[in-house]
């Protein structure tokens, strides 16, 4: 039987981080990962591939169709679309191979194998050799994350009708894929593939793409991705899917109620995750779960067992790496004594897309809803030097201020490099910074950044100063 202070179940973002903080602080720890690599959905096949094929599929078009008109012609490109599945695998296999010398760094115990808790103060890990060690814990952290959901009656085979994993772990480059499903995961997946010159087709339930995020958002994001010649279709009503043959079928109703149906060679389910507590053990503790299946938590994030805490995507809320990375800070140091917070509304969204979408705070529908009054600043990136420099003018900025106080209440962007962009909005938020001193302040010039001073100006009726 093995002892430890703090045992983290799970090895994503949330968990590492919880792991390293804990360690940090005194803690005897272990941290125990199911599958034979650390870092989780995020790492292995979320964020962080993703994001290596976006990055290459973005200078492939680059290539295709910005260097000429910049003075660079090249002749006899190609996609050579195993070389660029090989560097996103070695992306990943870097980033994991640092989190694996983060865990010896700190003097964590890894345990590779299922966790299942036997009390609330006990768990077997079982390898896949089927070898069991007992593991007792003063406390423990659930970061288990989630995993890809799917519609009612439609079954992943994940041979032709596949989550954004299998699509992730393609030996060869489809002719066509249809995206069920037109939020982050299901945009982030039709650019990759629309660059790489298959057929996409999106199908979205909702009226507008992004339907969690700013309206204007989603509706100026479609049109770009309109122009890129991908098919997206709104307000569609998926209700089977099957394999035939080589290809997948999708039968779904469109708007009118009129039935309809394609054909595809994969078929993608983007239409959320689902949080993944298989095999824990959890009837053996006091840990209870919501009627979608998400741990119940207090505002500490302690389960019902006192002993347990959940983080990330397990609890629900926004399923976005950091968020489980400030929730494993903030369990962390609460149990140390420290009083750290949380504020969610301060956490951004980003999607990948080209140009990118980034918001945080409150979005126009939400301040309407809760009758809050609110001044809208907004300008476009076709007014900003440095976008037309390098040719991203497309977007815009905009920002949601109180009227009496200055005080900024939403952020939301859609525009070249606006995933690094928002956190200068984040601290906006955080330390309620007015906009009068948000514009205030000096931006180097040209920059993408400064379409948030003349948002900001905007938005408290000061003149743009920008030609």
């Amino acid at each position: 039987m093995e002892k430890f202070d703090l045992v983290v179940i799970g090895s994503g973002p949330g968990g590492y981080v919880a792991a390293i903080r804990a360690a940090q602080l005194g803690y005897k720890t272990a941290i125990i990962e199911k599958y034979e690599t650390l870092g989780g959905t995020c790492t292995n096949v979320g964020c962080i591939p993703t994001k290596a094929l976006l990055d290459s599929t973005h200078h492939y078009v680059d290539v295709l169709t910005k260097f000429k008109k910049q003075g660079i012609e090249i002749q006899g490109v190609h996609l050579n679309f195993k070389q660029m599945y090989q560097r996103k695998q070695e992306v990943v296999q870097k980033t994991t191979q640092g989190l694996t010398f983060l865990m010896q760094k700190n003097g964590i115990t890894t345990f590779f194998g299922t966790a299942s808790f036997t009390s609330n103060t006990s768990i077997t890990v079982t390898t896949s050799a089927g070898e069991v060690t007992s593991i007792t814990a003063a406390k423990f952290i659930i970061a288990t994350g989630s995993k890809p959901a799917t519609l009612p009656g439609i079954h992943l085979d994940k041979k032709r009708i596949i989550s954004s994993t299998e699509a992730l772990a393609l030996a060869e480059q489809p002719t066509s894929l249809l995206i069920i499903g037109g939020g982050v995961i299901g945009v982030e997946m039709a650019s990759i593939f629309n660059r790489m010159g298959t057929k996409v087709t999106i199908l979205e339930y909702a009226s507008t793409l992004l339907p969690a995020m700013d309206k204007e958002l989603g509706k100026t994001l479609h049109n770009i991705l309109k122009k890129d010649n991908i098919d997206i279709r709104l307000e569609q009503r998926v209700y089977h899917v099957d394999t035939i043959g080589n290809q997948a079928l999708v039968k779904f109703r469109d708007k009118e109620e009129q039935e309809q149906q394609l054909e595809a060679d994969y078929v993608l389910m983007a239409v959320g995750r689902r949080p993944f507590t298989t095999g824990l053990g959890l009837e053996h503790t006091d840990v209870t779960l919501d009627a979608k299946g998400f741990i119940l938590t207090n505002a500490q994030l302690q389960t019902a067992a006192p002993t347990i805490y959940a983080i990330g995507d397990v609890i629900g809320g926004a399923m976005l790496a950091h968020k489980a990375e400030e929730e494993a800070v903030f369990v962390v140091e609460t149990l140390n004594g420290q009083k750290p917070h949380m504020q969610y509304n301060h956490i951004p969204s980003v999607v990948y897309t080209w140009p990118e979408v980034a918001s945080v705070g409150a979005t126009e529908q939400e301040l309407i809803d809760k009758n809050i009054p609110y001044n809208v600043g907004k300008f476009p990136f076709s007014a900003n030097a440095r976008a037309r420099a390098s040719m991203d003018t497309a977007g815009f900025a905009k920002v949601l201020v109180d009227p009496k106080y200055g005080e900024v209440l939403g952020v939301h962007l859609i525009g070249a490099r606006a995933a690094d962009l928002i956190a200068q909005a984040v601290v906006a938020l955080e330390y309620e910074v007015t906009a009068q001193d948000m514009y205030s302040i000096s931006y180097a010039h040209p920059t993408f950044s400064e379409v948030f001073k003349d948002a900001y100006r905007l938005a408290v009726g000061q003149p743009s100063l920008t030609i």
